[in-house]
């Protein structure tokens, strides 16, 4: 492993990160988001009911900050606030349906659009994208539980 061949592998990411999500909110007529405010979203459908508080620790940036995030996400119909029934301090996050369709629909968008590219690929660059998904995932999640 080389610096070089570690900075191909994090321009690709970052290009097909872009080109993905362009692509795929203009599929669906929407604007995107800003990336701060999908990761909040990301993060509360992965864990529903996570309060403000926690949600910046995880996302490794100031409550204020995510205050602010969740306040936009509530505004556009994205994101319920609701009270912890045992600590009425705490706000606990939880998606709309808005949300969730939302989401749902970008991600088909996602899966058509890669999917027509990598059947324009040669078989064994197709394969070996493929194979290398499962290794891709534990390396994001690794760097998410690193932050």
């Amino acid at each position: 492993m080389t610096d070089e061949t570690v900075d191909q592998l994090s321009g690709a990411l970052g290009d097909l990160h872009r080109v993905l999500r362009r692509a795929a909110s203009q599929r669906a007529g929407r604007v995107a988001l800003p990336d701060a405010q999908v990761e909040v979203l990301r993060l509360v459908q992965r864990q529903p009911g996570v309060g403000v508080r926690e949600a910046a620790e995880r996302l490794g940036t100031a409550p204020n900050t995510v205050s602010t995030l969740v306040g936009e996400l509530t505004s556009a119909g994205l994101l319920h606030r609701d009270r912890d029934p045992v600590d009425r301090r705490t706000v606990r996050l939880e998606l709309t349906d808005a949300a969730r369709e939302r989401i749902a629909a970008y991600g088909r968008h996602r899966r058509d659009l890669l999917g027509a590219a990598l059947a324009g690929l040669d078989d064994a660059d197709r394969k070996a994208l493929l194979a290398a998904a499962p290794a891709l995932r534990r390396l994001a999640d690794r760097m998410t539980q690193q932050r």
